[in-house]
């Protein structure tokens, strides 16, 4: 007997890349404003029909994307995010990191990577849970539940960034430098942001423009290098470093704290 396609979401054998709404729908009227906004990241347009439908059936306000560029631009309205790692544009490791530097929404890696060290490097980018394709539906439901029960647990992170005489308000989007105030344009502070939440990571020129120029598909040209020059010409030269052939890192080594 065949059972139903969502009770087993399987590795999908051929990928159709699709477009899919890039904000979520209403919540459904069965939970009303309570629907969890969950955002499903799958390029095969089979096996994210499947779960989107099985989700909604559920009572979440499911939503899709079919690339890492439009994830991290869709991100901010989710609450919950299911993330395949093979992603056409970006791979999800590196989605995933993106997410995680700017915000704490939980993320649950849905994959048909099964080797452990897939799982290791899946959880050291930041995510909260990990699960290889095929798997039980039920099972993701229950794993689902289980992160929102830890995250709704802790307290919320602070948005402060200390790096050494680097300080970064997230929330009021104020960097200062031994105190003194920087004056930083818009992508400037989002650029340095990106770095500074990940220290002793480089980061990609590609994941800089999809995160901070929402925009991983145009030619890079000088955009991004442009920026890094006017940033050291304002923090000074040792603050970001390139890594050449790769893109960039913080500089100045000791890692930040929250505060």
């Amino acid at each position: 007997m065949n059972r139903p396609a969502v009770d087993i979401l399987e590795p999908p054998t051929g990928r159709r890349p699709r477009p899919y709404p890039a904000t979520p729908p209403a919540p459904p009227a069965a939970r009303g404003s309570q629907a969890l906004r969950v955002l499903v990241v799958e390029n095969d347009s089979r096996a994210a029909d499947a779960l989107l439908q099985g989700l909604t059936r559920q009572g979440y306000a499911a939503y899709g994307v079919g690339t890492g560029a439009e994830a991290l631009r869709g991100h901010p309205d989710a609450e919950l995010i299911l993330l395949d790692l093979d992603l056409p544009d970006l791979d999800g490791l590196e989605v995933c990191r993106g997410i995680r530097a700017v915000s704490n929404t939980p993320i649950i890696t849905v994959t048909a990577r099964s080797s452990e060290l897939d799982r290791v490097l899946g959880l050291q980018a930041g995510s909260d849970d990990y699960l290889v394709k095929p798997y039980g539906f039920r099972e993701l439901l229950a794993r689902m539940d289980a992160v929102m029960r830890r995250v709704h647990a802790q307290p919320p992170a602070s948005p402060v960034i200390t790096h050494g005489a680097l300080w970064i308000d997230v929330g009021a989007r104020v960097a200062t430098l031994g105190g003194v105030p920087v004056d930083l344009t818009r992508k400037e502070f989002d650029l340095l942001h990106l770095l500074a939440s990940q220290p002793g990571t480089v980061i990609s020129r590609r994941q800089i423009m999809a995160q901070v120029w929402d925009d991983a598909w145009s030619p890079r040209g000088r955009t991004v290098d442009t920026h890094v020059g006017t940033l050291r010409a304002k923090l000074g030269t040792e603050w970001i470093i390139t890594v050449r052939g790769i893109g960039f890192r913080l500089g100045l080594g000791e890692a930040p704290t929250a505060s």
